[in-house]
Parts: structure tokens; sequence; C-alpha cells
């Protein structure tokens, strides 16, 4: 990858607006962003991210909150004056949310979508780095998932997530924008929220083991995941940020370790290293029928985002756990 201080040279000083910046992976994105020198507006409506993750970053000399919509260009046209480059995180997550409100997630997820694209090109913000996700491989039958090779969506999510892509690669055509799409496979990590229907599975199923709480698997927990800690999202966003390279623009990359998990495996890891930590689980745990929408495997081929924009992965799917666990069970 580029050095560290290539890194920090490329960022520093730069005004680098974060979308979703209240979120889980976009107030991470944000801190790392400040922590090499940038300046960083987040953008944020707080619809689904917490209000803490701004308050934790607000001391920041170089850090400016606004609360606004991406569907609402009135919200931000004026900040898209003196940004350098974007970090576009801003999206209403979850299959299952989705499914239960199509309508909404298209609204923000799509429509969304294009209308905060368009007001960049009209800024003259060349830079665009946004988020997508695994969710696009759909239906496809092949064991790993390879950009190129993507199924027909699963969900509603998928649907808005296969557009952001479309979208992203027409105004790169067109418009010469730099878009670089980040396919992110089951991100975890500090600051995920575990509340709430649509939480993600490990902050659930840790604070499930913690609390005395239900673990319910939706299926037998064979199936499979590429579980990818959230530093190496942060790792993707900084290298599409600051790459040179002419070839990665109007791309996706699959973002991820390349290493596959079940679900059972990964409550086990979870339970031995509350255990380690001296804590006793308290959780039961119960399988309940398949979910709509969801994929039974998935193993992302990373080979793509390695020769493009020199990633590499920077924490492995212990390491990282051992690291959200530390950070969980001790901040």
């Amino acid at each position: 990858m580029k050095s560290y201080p290539e890194i920090v040279h490329s960022l520093k000083d730069k005004h680098i607006l974060v979308t979703g910046g209240a979120g889980f992976i976009g107030s991470t994105i944000t801190e790392a962003l400040l922590n090499l020198g940038a300046s960083v507006t987040v953008l944020d409506n707080l619809s689904t991210g917490l209000q803490s993750n701004v308050d934790r970053l607000s001391h920041h000399e170089k850090y400016r909150f606004v609360k606004g919509d991406i569907c609402q260009p009135e919200d931000y046209r004026n900040l898209l004056k003196d940004i350098d480059a974007v970090s576009h995180q801003a999206a209403l997550g979850s299959v299952p949310r989705s499914i239960e409100f199509p309508l909404n997630t298209h609204h923000v997820n799509a429509t969304g979508f294009l209308t905060f694209l368009h007001e960049v090109k009209e800024a003259g913000i060349k830079r665009f780095v946004y988020a997508s996700s695994s969710s696009v491989y759909g239906d496809s039958s092949e064991a790993i998932k390879k950009e190129g090779e993507e199924g027909e969506a699963l969900s509603p999510y998928a649907v808005t997530k296969q557009l952001n892509e479309q979208y992203a690669g027409v105004y790169a055509k067109l418009h010469a924008i730099e878009t670089i799409g980040l396919r992110y496979f089951n991100v975890f990590g500090p600051y995920q929220n575990p509340e709430g229907v649509y939480a993600a599975a490990i902050p659930k199923f840790l604070s499930a083991v913690l609390t005395g709480g239900k673990i319910i698997v939706n299926g037998d927990g064979e199936q499979t995941r590429d579980f990818t800690y959230v530093q190496n999202a942060v790792l993707a966003n900084l290298l599409g940020l600051t790459t040179t390279n002419q070839s990665a623009f109007g791309s996706v990359f699959n973002v991820a370790c390349g290493k596959r998990l079940t679900l059972n495996e990964v409550i086990s890891g979870i339970v031995a290293g509350v255990q380690s930590h001296n804590y006793k689980p308290t959780h039961t745990l119960e399988f309940g029928p398949k979910r709509m929408g969801d994929i039974p495997h998935s193993l992302a081929s990373i080979t793509h985002i390695q020769k493009e924009l020199n990633y590499f992965v920077f924490y492995t799917f212990e390491e990282g756990l051992a690291t959200y666990l530390a950070h969980s069970l001790h901040d």
C-alpha cells in the first residue's frame, strides 16, 4: 500500500466530507481522517446515526457536524463549495428493513444517492468514494464472490446498491468523476449499535452473551460470511481517497478479509473471547427459520482491490474480534 507518510501527506490539510458520519463506519472513517490531519465535515440526519458518535469526535478542531439529509440538496449545497473529496457512507442499511420498508429504502439509498452524486458533480468535486455492499452478489452461485460475477438481487436493499454502482459508473464516464465503490462484507467493530430489530449479527450476539439475552440464529447457523473488522473498511476508504491509479476510477471493489466463517463459529469465538476476559456467558441459543433475502454463503475475492488500490488485510477476523471485545468489555 501507500506508505503511512504518503497517506498523511495526501490527506493533510484536505477537506473531506463524510456523509453518514454519525454512523458506525462513517464515524470511524471520520476519526481516522482527523488523526491524519484532514479537516472533516460530517453530514448526517441522525435517522440511524448516533449523537454519541458526533459527541466523541467534537473535540477535534478540524471537525464539523452538519445535521442534514442527502435527499435535500438545500441542506448541504453550500457545504460542497470547499470540499476536496467525499466519502459517502449515508444509507439505510439492513436487508430486513428494506423488505419491510422498500419505498423508504429506495428513496434514501437510490434517489438520495443520485441526488447527492449530482450535487457533487455540480460543485466540481472529483473524488467520490462510496459504500456499496456484498448484497449485490445476490443469488450468485459462485463460491467466491468476484467483481463482475454478480447475481440477481435478493432484496430491495441489494437493488439500491446495484443502482448506486451503475449511477457512479455512468457519472465516471460522462462527467469524469473519480468514483470508487467499496463493497463491504459484514463489517463489525466498536460503536456498532447492538440495539433494535435491524442490528448486525456480531454486536447483537455479544450483547446477548453479556446480558443473558437470547441469540436467535436464522437457519442452522452453518451459513457463512466474510466478517470484516471496521479498520479494513477504513483503510479501503483512505486508499480510495488518495489513489492516483486512473484504472481504479469508475470501478467497484470487495472490502473483506477473504475468509469464510459460519455463524456458529462466530458465536463460539465470541463466547471464548468473553470467557478470556473473565466474563461468564449467560445467553441462550435458539435456531429459527431462515430469513427472507439472506444469501446462504458469502466469501470475497480481494485480489482486485489488492491490485488496484494496494489494499491488504489490516486486521484478520481473529485480531478484529479480539480488539472489538477488548473495547466493548473495558471501554
